[in-house]
């Protein structure tokens, strides 16, 4: 198979073929390894490739899924493969293995992926960028030099170039929805507790996290959602779910919904003109197609709400690093750490059990001020990021003048500005890439609903993907372009 056709098709089409019997897992994973080859020199988006699994593959182990064979890469984070290395991005934790599968990777196998390798992440996932010390800086496939976006961004990137057609994506904060946005892929975050993410740990980042994949096209994600979102034994609570499945609303009409846009400076964070425009585009779009759509605002409690989040995410920080530090024998310091994240480490040790509990407290408070929203509104739609892509430098975890006291205003609040409140909510996000911006780079918006609805989501994005249509755009590095 030729590097254009194969990156031609999503996931999906991909499986078919298997299917069909018309290429076999082999021979798609052989090809997946040359587009890596061909296209991650200037990308740097895959760190790792496994030999077993491409010219030493063996089909029998491959789920019979919709997408077995199917190339995928594992994100560099939570979600791995037990034997299987896990850096984290950082030199602390090299050489470190997986000691026990996750529900998440089980449920990837049995849609049969082809997991061959792993994809870039900042260190500790703790970056809007995803450039690190230990494996330099994933350009975005549209503008070298320009950031991927993070925590995702190589899994997004290895996608939009054509490397592999879906990947593993995690998100805290937007590390789904941010990628996808500057990348122009397709970035959905699941409701909190859809996605298992046992059994070592009950549920990721104390709720905010959650696992998901990265992709181009809308029904490729919704098909993995069916996959990926089985209850799994020892779930600390499990969620509603539609009585179809989630790629059946890919194509399936809408009911009329009540959409609120929100171009609210959450974070005060000016929104670029073209980026605003581009969710009122998407909202014209959306009341032709009969849905009432008007302006709304929402309440956060501003940016102080993200200094009690790190309380939150932070405590306990230093006791993970230390563990990680006793399993490699490694020492925690200046030549194992970026700046930032040697700053959050001793940061993390001075939270007392009391500032976490008051920043729990805190957190409680800002997501009921934000769920106000959807006593009257169906849908949030607002711009994905504030900004789009612009050039390496801005958001890395080496960047000087920052520290665990100022990583909020200087990494966190412009890009995290319209995706962490749906963290906080734990209610579902999906950004696509429904527009372009006039320096070259895609345009991500967001749609955000209910705890639970991703399938009211995925039923909206079906029809804007036929309404506003991404399909053809084809960035500058992509491997049809260079194998």
């Amino acid at each position: 198979m030729k590097l254009d056709e194969y990156a031609s098709y999503d996931g999906l089409g991909l499986g078919e073929l298997v299917a069909k019997g018309e290429v076999s897992p082999k021979e798609l994973a052989r090809t997946a390894a040359s587009a890596i080859e061909a296209a991650n020199g200037e990308i740097k988006a895959v760190i790792e490739t496994y030999d077993d699994r491409i010219d030493a593959l063996d089909e029998s182990t491959l789920g019979a899924g919709p997408f077995r064979g199917v190339p995928f890469l594992m994100k560099d984070v939570f979600g791995h493969e037990k034997g299987r290395l896990i850096e984290f991005g950082s030199r602390l934790c090299r050489g470190m293995t997986v000691t026990t599968s996750t529900y998440f990777t089980d449920q990837l196998k049995a849609a049969g992926v082809n997991i061959l390798g792993r994809s870039a992440a900042p260190e500790y996932s703790m970056s809007a960028t995803t450039e690190s010390v230990m494996f330099g800086n994933t350009s975005n496939p549209w503008k070298k030099g320009y950031s991927a976006g993070g925590s995702s961004g190589g899994a997004q990137a290895a996608v939009t170039s054509g490397m592999v057609p879906i990947a593993h994506g995690s998100d805290i904060g937007g590390s789904i929805r941010i990628p996808a946005s500057w990348c122009g892929g397709v970035g959905l975050k699941p409701s909190r507790g859809r996605v298992s993410i046992g059994p070592v740990v009950d549920e990721g980042g104390l709720g905010f996290s959650c696992n998901h994949i990265q992709a181009k096209t809308l029904r490729d994600a919704a098909t993995m959602l069916d996959w990926v979102s089985k209850p799994q034994i020892g779930d600390p609570f499990v969620i509603p779910r539609p009585t179809q499945s989630y790629a059946s609303f890919v194509s399936a009409p809408s009911p009329r919904l009540k959409i609120g846009i929100v171009l609210t400076e959450l974070f005060g964070v000016p929104i670029d003109p073209e980026v605003a425009q581009a969710v009122k585009d998407t909202g014209k779009v959306l009341e032709r197609m009969g849905h009432h759509v008007e302006t709304a605002e929402a309440d956060f409690g501003g940016i102080a709400t993200l200094h009690h989040i790190n309380d939150l995410f932070f405590f306990g920080f230093d006791a993970r690093l230390d563990g990680y530090a006793k399993r490699t024998g490694q020492k925690v310091g200046p030549d194992t750490l970026e700046p930032v994240i040697l700053s959050v480490y001793e940061f993390a040790k001075q939270i007392t059990p009391a500032r976490f509990f008051t920043a729990m407290s805190e957190i409680n408070v800002a997501r009921r001020k934000l769920a106000r929203f959807y006593a009257d509104h169906d849908v949030w739609l607002s711009p994905t990021t504030s900004r789009v892509s612009e050039p390496w430098g801005k958001y890395h975890l080496s960047k000087a003048g920052v520290d665990a006291s100022s990583l909020v205003e200087k990494l966190f609040a412009e890009p995290c500005q319209f995706t962490v409140p749906h963290n906080i909510m734990g209610t579902p996000g999906l950004s696509l890439p429904l527009a372009m911006h006039s320096t070259g780079v895609p345009i991500g918006v967001q749609l955000a609903g209910r705890p639970a609805e991703e399938h009211v989501l995925i039923g909206l994005g079906g029809a804007l993907e036929k309404a506003m249509p991404w399909a053809k755009r084809m960035p500058a590095l992509h491997v049809s372009k260079m194998g």
